[in-house]
């Protein structure tokens, strides 16, 4: 087991989760099983991975984002990386959702379902903020407060504010920007700490989920599982691949390769904050991005870039739509499509959080809300395969920012590529 990687160990643990899982399923509700294997043993190593993962969140976002601003002296490029960063986010999200809608409603994954036959639980969520509610939120009032909070979009705006001043003062603050630079390595090996742990939080959340769902619950909710990860399959290979092709003049094929290992994180633990510490290393170490330029795009994707979260909104609105009788019109589609691509910003990079903020898509189109406990059942196996999207379209974004920003990428694709 030594010897195995970091990545064959995850693997290993997934394996052994749905094994576990699907054994323990028919006896699910037996005292033991259900009280110290599922309640105790599974709940406490997946819970307790993703607590440890979300304590270091918000510094290694917050000190990630302050090195990355104010490791790029020119403000300038600092400027220009902004923008195509926040461009490409927003604009493959956009793409992402009008993809879903368009897929969806020629898959029809809610047509045929009988709602009678499928128990609908209520579900409630917060009522959603107008756009310029959105924007003002993202002022810290009190930074210590939102870093205390986790909110994740001041804490943005304020890491950029702190790195950029850095940058611009350049010299006078050189011993706190050290500071700032030794912190960050602490965070880091916190991290690489964390992770170790991994393999025994990814065998706690596959077991517990498959020993409590198993398969059968997920039979009517198939078709909908089908047309999610179609469309998923899509972007990335289509949306995502022909971007890094075209722009970035890389090979797909080489960069799948060298991305299987953060991708294999993010499909065990559905969480893009799980996964960002191995995706920076991955892009510094095996595609040489600067530290500059992945140290920004790559925590800020974590927070803003959700084409996969976005493009399970739009299925699931045709779906939930279609459960209950519902004719959406072409006005609904745009709705949907600015909504969902709004409500991805924000959305913090933790496993679920999909879900809720599909409540306000459906709020915004007059769907019930009842219907997303339809898909709360298997939400856990789609995050798996939305979250590889989320991390796979920050790491293309970085690759093409480094490429138009003029610096090398290891391993240039071929002829035949270009």
């Amino acid at each position: 087991m030594k010897k195995l990687s970091l990545t064959s160990k995850i693997f290993l643990a997934l394996i052994l989760g749905v094994v576990s899982g699907l054994a323990l399923h028919p006896f699910r509700e037996a005292f033991f099983v259900k009280n110290y294997v599922i309640d105790f043993l599974f709940n406490f190593l997946g819970t307790g991975f993703i607590r440890a993962i979300r304590m270091i969140v918000v510094p290694l976002v917050f000190c990630s984002l302050t090195v990355g601003a104010a490791g790029i002296e020119d403000i300038k490029k600092l400027g220009r990386v902004g923008i195509k960063t926040i461009v490409f986010y927003l604009g493959t999200t956009a793409i992402a959702i009008t993809l879903a809608l368009g897929v969806g409603s020629l898959m029809n994954p809610g047509k045929g379902i009988n709602l009678s036959e499928i128990a609908v639980g209520d579900v409630t969520v917060n009522q959603s903020k107008p756009f310029v509610d959105i924007l003002l939120g993202m002022i810290p009032i009190n930074p210590i407060e939102a870093l205390a909070k986790g909110d994740m979009l001041q804490i943005i705006v304020f890491a950029i504010l702190c790195g950029v001043t850095m940058a611009i003062l350049g010299d006078k603050v050189s011993t706190v920007r050290k500071g700032m630079d030794e912190l960050n390595n602490i965070i880091l090996k916190i991290v690489d700490l964390v992770m170790k742990l991994a393999p025994l939080g990814v065998f706690g959340l596959i077991g517990k989920t498959f020993a409590t769902l198993g398969y059968v619950a997920m039979l009517p909710l198939l078709k909908y599982f089908i047309a999610v990860v179609v469309v998923l399959l899509l972007h990335y290979l289509i949306t995502y691949q022909s971007l890094l092709m075209f722009i970035a003049k890389y090979s797909p094929i080489d960069f799948i390769k060298k991305f299987s290992g953060p991708m294999m994180i993010a499909f065990s633990t559905s969480s893009s904050s799980a996964t960002l510490p191995a995706s920076m290393e991955t892009l510094q170490d095996e595609f040489g991005v600067s530290k500059g330029i992945s140290s920004f795009t790559l925590p800020l994707g974590s927070t803003i870039n959700m084409d996969g979260t976005a493009i399970m909104q739009g299925v699931a609105t045709i779906f939930i739509a279609q459960i209950y009788g519902v004719n959406l019109t072409m006005g609904d589609f745009v709705t949907v499509i600015l909504t969902a691509t709004l409500a991805s910003i924000g959305t913090a990079g933790v496993p679920g959080v999909g879900v809720i903020m599909l409540g306000m898509v459906l709020q915004q189109v007059g769907l019930p809300l009842e219907g997303m406990a339809l898909v709360m059942g298997i939400d856990r196996f789609v995050d798996m395969f939305r979250t590889v999207v989320n991390i796979t379209g920050d790491a293309v974004c970085t690759l093409i920012v480094a490429k138009t920003e003029g610096e090398e990428i290891k391993a240039e694709v071929k002829k035949k590529y270009v």
